[in-house]
């Protein structure tokens, strides 16, 4: 069941060589070539099936700067910036509005943590409001109901989750790159330890550089270089429900149910941080980094089913350059809902809002949300093979901050001034770090 997606069509012949091949159509891979492309660096992107079809079309559309961790905040606040330039560059609509997010709350320890972030923030120049009880209260009118306080951080907002990454990625056929809808990569070919091609099912592309942005798949990707990147998924489910609900915030979030306004006028609806953990091969491999993680979340997370084993992206299998791979037997990633989860969620909200006791389901969908041990993107050259740059595990940040990413991934390749400072997301400190603490201001 896959979320709602806007089709577009792919260049017509793969090309023989490129300055760069980006691996993966997702909002980080699109925005990478993108970048490239408007640049004059001849890019070809090739995805094993439709453009945004995973995560990038399933996340709630939220970008946002509120209660970013330190070392994500100036990519939040970069991207914010890049996607309102996207619809001037291409002439076309990603659905982008700093329309402001709302967080309501009935918990002073919340409130706390909530005020704590507004005041680091303000040392780099971010200005979030907190809400009193009477401000949240009249604010949160559509509730019905009286609130202890809230945040609303005014220059945030949403994107659209169908478009917006598919215009982008014509975005980089207008500048001048490529782009190849069902075409797996099914591996490097290195020169002396240097990338020197990417072997696809459709054939091979010369070039010394590439861009591993395949999200989910990254680490079982990696893995057939002998690379270790410790990378696991969680399974969330996510509904929609038809236009026709008056006087209902445009982005709203609280413990108990999120809301996001779409551009067909209905409502994304989600339970924040719930999901299901799938065991998987590649779950087991890295289940000690994980474990910290994974236990500060216990109360939202709860045990899978082999649905993950059955969509084959955390395998620890190997495969030949001309095998069909994974990737080819699974498109597209798209795992069966909690239904559970669906009903819990739709029921909350329309106790929540009752205005949305008005509007029936229209869409419901699962995506698997990759992440890494302390919930930061590695994002930077693989050591011991030149040429190879990671761009994954952004732990369901990618979508608000893919053209941030994608800009400095670009800044990287052409030897510009990042936009933002890379240190912070190398890949090298998933080898060292102790698992202890995770991603926090």
């Amino acid at each position: 069941m896959p979320a709602p997606l806007m089709h577009i069509e792919c260049s017509p012949s793969l090309p023989r060589e490129a300055d760069v091949v980006v691996i993966g159509g997702g909002v980080v891979g699109v925005f990478t070539a993108y970048y490239l492309a408007r640049r004059g660096v001849s890019v070809a992107l090739v995805e094993k099936g439709r453009v945004a079809a995973e995560q990038s079309s399933r996340n709630w559309g939220w970008c946002r700067q509120q209660n970013r961790d330190a070392r994500e905040l100036p990519m939040a606040t970069k991207s914010l910036d890049l996607w309102e330039k996207v619809a001037q560059q291409t002439g076309e609509d990603t659905g982008f509005r700093r329309c402001g997010l709302l967080y309501l709350s009935q918990d002073e320890n919340e409130l706390a943590g909530w005020a704590k972030w507004r005041d680091f923030a303000r040392t780099v120049g971010v200005t979030t409001q907190m809400l009193s009880a009477e401000e949240a209260t009249e604010r949160g009118n559509a509730t019905g109901r009286k609130w202890k306080g809230g945040v609303f951080s005014a220059t945030d907002g949403t994107a659209d989750p169908s478009k917006a990454v598919p215009v982008a990625a014509r975005g980089i056929m207008a500048a001048g790159g490529t782009v190849h809808q069902t075409c797996a990569a099914r591996g490097l070919e290195l020169s002396a330890g240097k990338v020197s091609a990417v072997v696809t099912e459709a054939g091979t592309i010369r070039t010394k550089t590439v861009v591993m942005a395949g999200g989910a798949w990254a680490s079982s990707f990696c893995n057939q270089l002998g690379v270790r990147f410790p990378q696991a998924s969680v399974r969330a489910s996510i509904l929609a429900v038809a236009p026709g609900a008056n006087g209902v915030p445009d982005a709203l979030h609280s413990a108990g149910v999120s809301l996001t306004r779409r551009g067909n006028g209905g409502y994304t609806l989600a339970i924040g941080g719930r999901a299901r953990v799938d065991p998987t091969p590649q779950q087991f491999r890295f289940s000690r980094e994980f474990v910290p993680m994974f236990a500060r979340r216990w109360r939202n997370l709860a045990p899978g089913a082999f649905e993950g084993w059955r969509q084959g992206h955390e395998s620890l299998g190997k495969w030949g350059l001309d095998d069909i791979t994974p990737m080819e037997r699974t498109r597209i990633l798209d795992p069966k809902p909690d239904m559970g989860q669906i009903r819990l969620t739709y029921r909350r909200a329309c106790e929540f809002i009752p205005e949305l006791q008005r509007v029936a389901i229209s869409d419901v969908w699962a995506g698997y949300i990759d992440s890494t041990p302390d919930g930061i993107p590695a994002i930077g050259e693989v050591e011991g093979i030149p040429g190879l740059i990671l761009a994954a595990g952004f732990s369901g940040h990618g979508f608000a901050t893919g053209p941030g990413a994608g800009h400095m991934i670009a800044d990287i390749v052409t030897g510009s001034e990042p936009i933002v400072d890379p240190r912070p997301y190398r890949p090298g400190r998933l080898k060292t770090a102790a698992w202890g603490k995770v991603a926090e201001f």
